[in-house]
């Protein structure tokens, strides 16, 4: 799996970050595949759609994986 940078507005949520990326294309989505435990952070199972990524996080989906960083 190769890691991808993406670049994220401060306070961007977890089921943000999903739609921008194009895994998902509702809310809905998000919120379903997350409480379902197919997102990682930094390694951990993440259920919390309002998951408030953070600088040098790393998410894992649906064999995608993104490192964050954040921009002013």
């Amino acid at each position: 799996m190769s890691l991808r940078m993406v670049s994220l507005r401060a306070g961007t949520r977890l089921d943000q970050l999903l739609k921008y990326i194009n895994i998902v294309s509702t809310g809905g989505e998000a919120k379903s595949i997350i409480q379902s435990g197919e997102v990682s952070v930094n390694g951990k199972v993440e259920t919390r759609r309002g998951y408030k990524l953070k600088e040098g996080d790393t998410v894992d989906v649906k064999g995608v994986s993104l490192k964050v960083s954040l921009k002013e």
